[in-house]
């Protein structure tokens, strides 16, 4: 992960969302040139955790510590997002802060396909139209690649550019997909994954390119 924040500007305001222990944020304040870090999580013990690592480091960086959930409020102005392993509905969140923010980068690493996630019901009725109801473990991959699939398309229509790749092999985690992506406000990108997004939402492709619909 400190590779792929490498990518962004010297002085840069980075944000570390569902940061767990920020071992993510942190780490990236110490060894990379960032000018501030803001630092989101709602446990409270591992807050204490992140204010006593806070106490540990020795490059000087402004670290705004927040107790919240990241449906909360967020900094204006920060350049960079990341999340790695931002639980179910979370990573949905933290993409809707990060394009209401008007972030320049946004790496997040979902982890967790649970109820909660706003397009898993709608995924799994996707599948089982696809023939998948039969085979739950198909089933439940294609669903989960369909929620990642929306999460993309989402991101592109707002005027992104998103890169997916395993950033770590899946002997490390299992949830070891990137989106990585960088707000280049391309119009015909954007118009493409609105009409990609509209149809994934509303019906599936079928042999013929014609749409079809759930009930």
């Amino acid at each position: 992960m400190l590779r792929e924040l490498s990518r962004i500007r010297r002085g840069a305001h980075l944000i570390d969302a569902a940061a767990g222990k920020a071992s993510v944020g942190l780490v990236a304040a110490e060894l990379l040139p960032i000018g501030a870090l803001t630092v989101i999580e709602r446990d409270p013990k591992r807050v204490a955790a992140c204010r006593a690592a806070i106490g540990r480091m020795s490059r000087s960086v402004p670290v705004d510590l927040r107790e919240s959930d990241v449906s909360g409020e967020w900094p204006t102005g920060a350049d960079a997002v990341v999340a790695l392993h931002a639980c179910g509905r979370a990573s949905d969140t933290v993409i809707d802060r990060a394009i209401e923010s008007d972030a320049r980068f946004l790496f997040l690493v979902p982890c967790c396909y649970g109820a909660d996630v706003p397009f898993l019901a709608r995924g799994l009725a996707l599948a089982d139209e696809l023939g998948a109801a039969a085979h739950q473990n198909v089933r439940r991959r294609v669903a989960t690649s369909l929620v990642d699939l929306e999460r993309t398309l989402r991101l592109e229509a707002a005027g992104y550019e998103v890169e997916a790749h395993d950033f770590v092999g899946a002997t490390i985690t299992p949830h070891n997909l990137l989106l990585r992506a960088r707000r280049t406000r391309a119009a015909k990108r954007m118009a493409s994954a609105a009409a990609r997004l509209a149809e994934l939402t509303n019906g599936t492709p079928g042999a013929d390119g014609a749409a079809m619909r759930t009930p």
